[in-house]
């Protein structure tokens, strides 16, 4: 198991900048694929962002493709997720999670932080 805690939420007008953090307290952290996942109240999970373990390889969803850039800091045992030109529809509580297989499927991720808050105004 990862313990993961992100942090970095908060209110933003549309248009801006946000970075959120995953950090990670366990010597597996850096055998882990992390992703992050949103859910908006009412909907279902959705999945945003992936990294592999090595930071070499990373997916997106299609609607945050060219806004969003996830990396990694192994030495650090933290994953960020910069976030630009914020739209309205990215409000949502922001999870990351671990896993040994690097997936967009939220059930192969054994790990799980309890969230952060992202609110886009208009």
């Amino acid at each position: 198991q990862v313990q993961l805690v992100e942090s970095g939420g908060g209110l933003v007008q549309a248009g801006g900048p946000l970075t959120l953090s995953c950090a990670a307290s366990a010597r597996t952290f850096s055998s882990c694929a992390i992703a992050w996942f949103r859910q908006d109240p009412g909907k279902e999970r959705e999945f945003v962002a992936t990294i592999s373990s090595s930071g070499g390889g990373k997916y997106y969803i299609d609607s945050v493709k060219g806004r969003f850039t996830i990396s990694r800091d192994n030495a650090k045992n933290t994953v960020f997720l910069q976030m630009n030109s914020l739209k309205t529809e990215d409000t949502a509580v922001y999870y990351c999670a671990a896993s040994f297989s690097w997936s967009t499927r939220s059930w192969d991720y054994h790990s799980w932080g309890q969230g952060t808050q992202v609110t886009v105004s208009s």
